[in-house]
């Protein structure tokens, strides 16, 4: 057994000053709490940067996105949600596992749910007077509850900037001008509910314009022909920033907000709008996504189809890449 520093006699520089020892006791303790603390799947040592991706298996977090107040003296509370899937889509039908109460359980939360980051989805909107309440948004996938809490506390007031900061818009400015920009104009011109037979295509179409043509879009008026060019490097570099990043311009998209989502095709196949950031993935925010030049008359139409009957809720979402607009289709689908 080995004495105290120095103890033999002998000329240890560690009897002279003390700091090496001291150094190679502070690493021994730190490699011993190292070996000790608990991972993933067991007790082993601890990476700081290990990050695990997953495909299924993993819950749905509902998210409170913040509030803002409205001129008539009400106010705004917006809410998403987190798939830690990459691949698992739930559907989840209103009732004890998707409520959001008081005053639910129905509050025009969807109930089909993509993979990953869907940010700024909804809106509930509260009376003047709701004050210190709050409302709590359930949500069971996996059979794993998680919840989310909407109130009006000032630390979660936001404007328009800060949704665009959120969800990496032009390309994650913090311009000042992005505090006043005005989202998208939207109409839907196939009106508000439809009705179609199982493989029957039904044309829906829509006009969306850009008011204050903030941000703009940046780069060729018309795309080049072919595919992108990008060097494997840049495209499969890992992300330098917290947030993933979107260019601005005027986009459009139909999502299934409720309803399965595997029995409805679309034609052309819309873009994804939740935040897939894989290389090629058809996502505003994956590399090397180029921002579509609007259509003529800047309408878009698309023909969908159905494969299963049932009533399902269609939603059009436009966006400038900061701020989003909704309108939603009801469509009932018979045999």
């Amino acid at each position: 057994m080995l004495g105290p520093a120095g103890a033999t006699g002998t000329a240890n520089p560690d009897a002279r000053t003390g700091r090496p020892a001291l150094m190679r006791r502070l690493l021994l303790a730190l490699a011993t709490v190292g070996l000790a603390l608990p991972v993933a799947g067991g007790w082993g040592a601890v990476d700081a940067q290990t990050r695990f991706m997953y495909a299924k298996g993993e819950s749905v977090s509902p998210a409170y996105e913040g509030w803002w107040p409205n001129p008539d003296g009400s106010f705004t509370m917006f809410f998403g949600y987190m798939n830690s899937n990459w691949q698992q889509e739930f559907d989840v039908p209103i009732g004890t596992a998707n409520m959001i109460e008081p005053g639910g359980p129905d509050q025009g939360q969807p109930t089909h749910f993509y993979p990953r980051r869907n940010p700024f989805l909804f809106t509930v909107k509260v009376p003047a007077n709701f004050g210190t309440r709050e409302l709590m948004w359930t949500l069971v996938t996996n059979g794993k509850p998680e919840r989310a809490y909407g109130s009006l506390k000032t630390d979660y007031q936001i404007d328009p900037q800060v949704i665009s900061t959120e969800v990496g818009g032009d390309f994650g400015s913090l311009r000042d001008e992005l505090r006043t920009n005005v989202a998208p104009e939207l109409t839907v011109d196939s009106g508000a509910t439809r009705t179609v037979k199982v493989g029957e295509p039904l044309t829906l179409a829509v006009v969306a314009r850009d008011p204050d043509n903030i941000p703009a879009r940046r780069g060729p008026a018309k795309p080049a022909a072919g595919p992108p060019t990008i060097s494997a490097a840049a495209l499969y570099r890992p992300p330098s920033s917290i947030v993933a990043s979107s260019g601005p311009g005027l986009r459009f998209s139909w999502i299934v907000y409720r309803g399965k989502a595997e029995a409805v095709a679309f034609s052309p196949d819309q873009m994804k709008t939740w935040t897939d950031t894989r290389a090629y993935a058809n996502s505003p925010w994956s590399p090397p996504w180029t921002i579509p030049v609007p259509p003529p008359d800047n309408k878009w139409v698309v023909q969908t189809t159905f494969q299963e009957p049932g009533t399902y809720v269609l939603r059009a979402v436009a966006s400038d890449g900061a701020l989003f607009t909704y309108d939603t289709v009801t469509v009932t689908v018979t045999r």
